[in-house]
């Protein structure tokens, strides 16, 4: 209020402290969110209702033709019904059939091949506001 901000959690967190100073100009900066995804499930298997498994046990392989599930990709697809560019996270499978969550929708079965790698998993998930 001092300052004239904006009430966003960033600027507060900006003005707290004796050391910050009486006129800021970041104000109009863009802001990185950093969101924990994490790396998976430590399920070995999925259990029914009664606690038995229901499916096989996962397989060991965590790259599938060179990608892992969380992974940034671009899908250049230029044959069949999903012609199109893609970006996204990627959730792989053995059979090389990926799937892609863009921002907007979950693009089904692109192949491996017309993937290539922006940013490999960490952990995490990037976006920044204006």
């Amino acid at each position: 209020t001092t300052r004239g901000l904006h009430k966003t959690h960033w600027l507060d967190a900006a003005c707290v402290g004796k050391s910050t100073p009486e006129k800021i100009f970041q104000i109009d900066k863009a802001v990185l969110i950093v969101k924990a995804d994490g790396h998976g499930s430590r399920q070995m298997c999925r259990v029914n209702k009664f606690g038995f498994p229901r499916t096989t046990a996962k397989s060991t392989e965590k790259k599938i033709k060179g990608f892992q599930t969380g992974d940034i990709v671009k899908a250049v697809v230029t044959s069949g019904k999903k012609v199109g560019t893609y970006i996204g996270r990627v959730a792989v499978r053995k059979s090389g059939s990926f799937n892609i969550k863009t921002v907007d929708k979950t693009v089904q079965g692109i192949n491996w091949k017309y993937c290539r790698l922006l940013h490999a998993s960490d952990g995490y998930s990037y976006n920044t506001t204006c």
